[in-house]
C-alpha cells in the first residue's frame, strides 16, 4: 500500500505534537528543516535550530505539563519534494505557578522532503482563543 504525502505529513505533525507533550526536545527539534522558521507571536521568531530550541525551552521552563494534540489539518502538494498546510490544535497547559490554560489554535506550514522526510520549513502559529480552561476568555478571528 502506498502512503500519500497528506499521511507522511501527519505523521510529522504527530511528532512534533509528541514531542512537545513528551518534553523529547530530540524528537522535536528533528521535525524541522535547518533553517526552518518558527513563529508563535511576534516576538518570538527563530530561524535556525539554536533559536527555535531556545524559545522551546524559555516555554517549558514556565510550564508544569503541557498536552499538545493536532486536530484537523490540510495539505496542499506543492512540487515533488514541497508542501503547504494547515493544522489545528488544541493545547492544555498548566505552568509552574498552577494556573491552568488552554490554548486554540492552527499553524500555517510549509513544509520540504530532505532526504526522504518532510519537514518544517515554517510554521506560524495563528491563536483562536489562549486562555482559561472555561474559554471566559476572548476569541479571536
Amino acid at each position: 500500500m502506498s502512503v500519500s504525502v497528506r499521511e507522511e505529513i501527519a505523521e510529522l505533525i504527530h511528532r512534533y505534537c509528541d514531542g512537545v507533550t513528551r518534553r523529547d526536545v530530540d524528537q522535536w527539534a528533528a521535525c524541522w528543516a535547518p533553517h526552518g522558521r518558527w513563529e508563535i507571536r511576534a516576538d518570538r521568531i527563530a530561524s535556525d535550530e539554536a533559536g527555535r530550541l531556545a524559545i522551546l525551552n524559555q516555554a517549558f521552563e514556565v510550564l508544569d505539563g503541557v498536552v499538545q494534540m493536532a486536530m484537523n489539518g490540510t495539505v496542499t502538494v506543492v512540487g515533488p519534494d514541497d508542501a503547504t498546510g494547515c493544522w489545528y490544535i488544541v493545547e492544555h497547559t498548566r505552568r509552574v505557578n498552577g494556573t491552568a490554560g488552554v490554548l486554540l489554535a492552527h499553524y500555517d506550514d510549509r513544509y520540504v522532503r530532505i532526504d526522504g522526510d518532510w519537514r518544517f520549513a515554517a510554521r506560524t502559529l495563528v491563536r483562536h482563543y489562549d486562555g482559561p480552561p472555561d474559554l471566559s476568555g476572548p476569541f479571536r478571528c
